[in-house]
This record gives structure tokens, sequence and C-alpha cells, in this order.
């Protein structure tokens, strides 16, 4: 048994973030939203937060540390079916980060997500909210936008879901996933596949490198609050 250390700071608390924001939202629209007074305005501003923590993974999914990368999760379809093949067998390889059904589950996730928060900046309930970019959309788009915002909530249901149903299996199997996702750190049965050639890679990507992309993501957000 080895372990690794995987995922870094800004993915980790990207992840508790998104969890806490996306929650915060479906409880707003789902339940009567108490104790808050007007719980569509609580769910517009998690929505805001979930717009820009979705704007930093997308970033950092492109200049961030090794398995943050999409290119280091994403592979082509003749990898894919091979894992899948060995999956099926019983004797799965042992990936450090997402591996390859994971990381299409990953992006389908973001898509989701990145659809949801955007779209519900231009809804309104014609009543107590309109989102900040409502009018630059004509009734008929606004409804349509609606309708997919609704439809696509339904869809990450079913998606969480599925995520939640993975976590369970792997943990089954001896894969402590959400521990990895606390401290960083995975143990693995054997050298991963997915593992950098030593010199080749950086594991890691620079913090003020982070730290900037924080602040881009956040500006947006601060604009949407005050909006």
């Amino acid at each position: 048994m080895i372990r690794l250390a995987v995922w870094d700071i800004p993915i980790r608390l990207f992840h508790w973030g998104l969890v806490a924001a996306v929650g915060l939202s479906f409880y707003t629209m789902k339940t009567p939203g108490a104790p808050f007074v007007f719980p569509i305005d609580i769910h517009a501003k998690s929505g805001y937060v979930l717009l820009g923590l979705l704007l930093f993974r997308w970033l950092w999914g492109l200049v961030g540390s090794h398995h943050a990368r999409f290119g280091s999760f994403l592979y082509p379809p003749a990898t894919l079916f091979d894992y899948a093949r060995r999956l099926a067998s019983g004797r799965p390889p042992v990936f450090a980060g997402h591996n390859p059904l994971g990381g299409i589950m990953v992006v389908v996730l973001l898509l989701s997500l990145s659809f949801q928060a955007v779209s519900g900046l231009f809804l309104t309930d014609d009543i107590f909210f309109s989102g900040p970019l409502h009018g630059l959309v004509d009734r008929s788009t606004a409804r349509t936008l609606a309708r997919l915002h609704h439809l696509n909530a339904n869809l990450l249901m079913l998606l969480i879901a599925a995520h939640l149903l993975a976590l369970v299996v792997h943990r089954l199997k001896g894969e402590r996933l959400v521990g990895a996702m606390v401290t960083g750190r995975k143990p693995l049965p054997a050298a991963p596949e997915d593992e950098p050639a030593r010199g080749l890679a950086r594991r890691h990507a620079s913090p003020w490198l982070a730290l900037v992309l924080i602040v881009i993501a956040a500006l947006p957000v601060l604009w949407l609050w005050q909006a």
C-alpha cells in the first residue's frame, strides 16, 4: 500500500465549497426554505458563489496541478473501453486521480452545474426576484431558460445520486475517496497508471497562481452580488 498526494488544497476547497453551495441551492428551492425569509434571494446568492467556484475550477483544470488538469483524466475512447472491460472483469487498473469513467462524470457534472448557474442569471419569478441578466433576453427566451433550468436541476439530482453511489461502490472496494478529498492523500494498492513521470510533470502548481485565479473568479461574484 502506498499513499500519494493527489488533491491539492485549491481542489479540496473547491470541492467542499461546491458541496455547500449546491446543497444550499437545492434546500432553498426544494423546501420552504426556513429559517430564511426570502429563500429565493439566498438561492440566487448561492448560485453566484457556485458560478465563481465553477469559473475557478474550469481555469484550474487548464493550468492547475497535474491531477486537477482535465488532460490528466480525459482519455481517448480506446482507453475508456479498456478500463470498462477491466472493470467488468473485476480487475480495474489503479488510478491516483479520476479514472476514465470518473473523469467523464466530472466533466458532465461541471457542464450541468455551469449551465444551471449561468441560466439562473436570466430568470425571474415576476414577483420578488429578477436575475441580474434578465433584461438582456426577451420573455420567451427567459421562459425557455426557466424550463431548462428546472429540467437540469432534476438531471443534477440524478448525477449527484450516481456520484454518491459510485463513492459507496469504491468504498466497498477499499478506496476511501471522501477521505482523500479531505486530506489530499490517497492510499493505493499499487503504482497508479496516471502518475506523471518524475521530472516530466509538476504535481503541484504555484499557490500564487491559485490565488490569482481565485481573485479572477471572485470578481464576477462580487459584481453579481451587488447587481
